[in-house]
């Protein structure tokens, strides 16, 4: 099987997905509550309005599979397969964590028990107003 047959193609995804989970526990960890700070401390704030200056990560994030999107685009099946992954953690990452975890969005009505409690479970572990370069729960964050 070569890796541009199909079945290559379509576990890449899987595997970039569930890899985004590590990148998930290691970006706020060394990142965000380290050199990030800057862009990261709003997430630890109230917000007013629809965004925060945390955001700038998702921008950043999204063109960054963009640009391996361009590149596949030239006939690198293997980086668009890569590209993909990454693009459907950041989908999942928004649903679940901004929307039902932080209530952004489309989600403000999301009952405080059951799902939406158990996927809160690790961020409030890491209370807000959680200083520059303290450790916490970390993962999807």
């Amino acid at each position: 099987m070569e890796t541009t047959d199909w079945p290559v193609l379509a576990a890449i995804p899987f595997a970039v997905f569930l890899g985004m989970e590590v990148f998930a526990w290691a970006a706020p960890q060394y990142i965000m509550h380290s050199w990030g700070w800057g862009w990261h401390h709003s997430h630890h704030e109230e917000r007013e309005g629809w965004f925060e200056k945390n955001d700038l990560y998702a921008v950043a994030f999204a063109a960054f599979a963009i640009s391996l999107f361009v590149v596949a685009s030239y006939g690198y099946l293997i980086v668009g397969a890569v590209a993909t992954g990454i693009t459907l953690y950041g989908a999942f990452h928004f649903i679940v964590h901004d929307g039902l975890v932080h209530q952004r969005g489309p989600f403000r009505h999301i009952p405080h028990k059951g799902l939406r409690q158990t996927l809160g479970a690790g961020t409030s572990a890491a209370p807000d107003g959680q200083g520059q370069g303290r450790g916490g729960s970390f993962g999807f964050r």
